[in-house]
């Protein structure tokens, strides 16, 4: 069986804000055993009361920290846990600043760095960072290319639509030449672009019909003419079931993630990433309770 990893998200919205409490978070996981510590971004957030028919899942009361700037910080306390955004909206960001602090952050880190991206949903936040969001899907598309000639090559020259490279390059080259980049996204067009473009797909998926579900992803990879083992599937399990997860106002246990995550491990994903949010957990000590119930189940590390 190929090998499988584990990943927990990093409570961004649930654990107080107390920077001693977050690096304890991230020590205390990777001595749990799990490969990755996962985190979201959104830059800013919509006011609702002056859009009282927002249909987008986050305001400005909701806690976001910029996954680089955060797994900066973290990287200095850990020494295996990987790194992974879930996810960086890529066309929201100037793509050879991107490149070039994702650089940084894999020296800081020694390469345990990942890159899960997506085109983004939120109209308002690309206009308040001055980006179009119309055509945010074609630049994400010149992007991934992009990105990767930039960590790999001294220097580029690079002319297109939305970029214009004229020889020059990153000072600082990532200890990963280059970087894998995750393309995330649950629609159609995005399992393509994964399996086009990507290091791998990065969907939320239940686990019915698992076999399935990857099999599709996998005849995807193969009509590109790539391998399925070179893309692997990094599946989103969820805990709790609000806007991210099952949506049904249910909540679930570690036992049934537990299960889920050794279904996908049984069906040849290359990782799960667990998120512990939206379950009624309130602060560091109780994401970690339920994050050490699930490594128990599953007996990590598993590799």
């Amino acid at each position: 069986m190929p090998s499988f990893e584990v990943g927990c998200f990093f409570p961004y919205s649930e654990i107080e804000v107390d920077p001693v409490l977050m690096r304890g978070f991230a020590r205390s996981v990777e001595a749990m055993g799990y490969d990755y510590l996962a985190n979201a971004d959104h830059v800013i957030g919509v006011n609702r009361a002056s859009r009282p028919d927002w249909p987008g899942h986050y305001d400005v009361t909701e806690r976001f920290y910029d996954p680089l700037m955060l797994f900066s910080h973290l990287a200095a306390v850990t020494e295996r846990i990987q790194f992974i955004s879930s996810v960086i909206v890529a066309p929201q960001r100037q793509t050879v600043l991107l490149a070039q602090q994702a650089a940084n952050l894999d020296v800081y880190c020694n390469g345990r760095l990942k890159l899960g991206f997506s085109p983004g949903w939120n109209a308002i936040e690309s206009e308040a960072l001055g980006m179009s969001f119309a055509d945010r899907g074609a630049r994400f598309n010149d992007q991934i290319p992009l990105l990767r000639r930039l960590w790999s090559e001294p220097h580029v020259v690079y002319k297109s639509e939305f970029h214009n490279i004229p020889d020059c390059g990153l000072t600082v080259p990532p200890i990963q030449r280059p970087i894998p980049i995750i393309v995330a996204g649950n629609a159609p067009v995005a399992m393509r672009r994964a399996a086009r473009l990507g290091d791998g797909w990065m969907p939320f998926l239940t686990a019915d019909n698992a076999a399935e579900k990857i099999g599709r992803y996998h005849d995807a990879v193969l009509a590109e003419g790539r391998d399925p083992a070179d893309a692997p599937l990094y599946v989103l399990v969820h805990l709790g079931s609000g806007k991210d997860g099952a949506g049904d106002g249910t909540f679930r246990d570690p036992e049934q993630v537990a299960e889920d995550v050794e279904i996908w491990r049984e069906v040849g994903a290359g990782a799960a990433l667990i998120n512990s949010m939206e379950r009624d957990l309130n602060g560091a000590a109780a994401h970690l309770d339920a994050f050490g119930r699930i490594a128990e189940l599953l007996k990590l590390p598993l590799n």
